[in-house]
């Protein structure tokens, strides 16, 4: 448990782009319609074969490729989104409908495929162990859509609920009269969305690396080293600067 803590297998980046305009994200609900569409029938069937997932490592310790292959498309899918529209507005340029990895785009989310999982800990730890992440989940993302259930309908986290919701509202506002982004709450945000998507990689099986209790702050994924300092900021500690 605690080498995984340092190594985690989900990594998650965001870049912020420097020109974003004003008002776009005042209509973004509006142009990822087909995306929330098409979302809600793959997560529909992400959940269907992550119960298929549950059998195939209860009775062999692995997670089948093909499955994990098309669970971290969907959830590639759904970062993009979730980085274009109310879980971060870190971008104007419109999501590629695709689960492929897509290397040019400023949203990216990688999982490390395990070649063996741990065939008692499936029974506990989608609900059991990740209980306590769920509630802090539960405030990031919004409500009964935390952890395990969240990622069974993500067009709920995606769209903004919570805290994550809040600051990127208030984000979006000082954008529209300002044109800038404040960066603090950039890397505030994404810190919390690498929470969830830990937690939603645990939750359905796909990892057996804990979630860290940290905020990994900005737009990149630390280096295991540096993750291992459970920092919560980025920023040097006060009198260093």
């Amino acid at each position: 448990m605690e080498a995984n803590a340092s190594r985690q297998s989900l990594r998650l980046n965001g870049e912020l782009a420097p020109d974003l305009s004003r008002g776009l994200w005042l209509v973004k609900w509006l142009l990822i319609i087909p995306h929330v569409i098409v979302l809600f029938f793959l997560w529909i069937a992400f959940v269907v074969v992550t119960v298929v997932a549950f059998f195939a490592i209860l009775f062999t310790g692995r997670h089948p490729r093909g499955i994990f292959d098309f669970k971290l498309g969907v959830m590639r899918w759904s970062w993009r989104v979730a980085f274009y529209s109310y879980s971060a507005l870190g971008t104007d340029r419109y999501p590629p409908f695709t689960l492929a990895e897509v290397p040019d785009y400023p949203a990216r989310l990688d999982v490390e495929y395990p070649q063996e999982l741990s065939r008692g800990l499936v029974l506990v730890k989608w609900w059991l162990l990740a209980l306590p992440h769920y509630v802090i989940v539960g405030v990031f993302a919004g409500g009964a859509l935390a952890g395990f259930n969240a990622a069974g309908d993500h067009g709920g986290w995606s769209s903004g609920g919570g805290l994550i919701g809040l600051l990127v509202l208030i984000a979006g506002v000082v954008l529209l009269f300002t044109a800038r982004y404040p960066r603090g709450i950039f890397d505030f945000v994404m810190g919390m969305n690498r929470w969830v998507f830990r937690v939603a990689a645990y939750g359905t099986l796909m990892t057996d690396a804990y979630p860290p209790f940290r905020l990994d702050m900005g737009g990149q994924e630390p280096a295991p080293d540096a993750a291992g300092a459970d920092a919560v900021a980025p920023t040097p500690a006060a009198g260093t600067s």
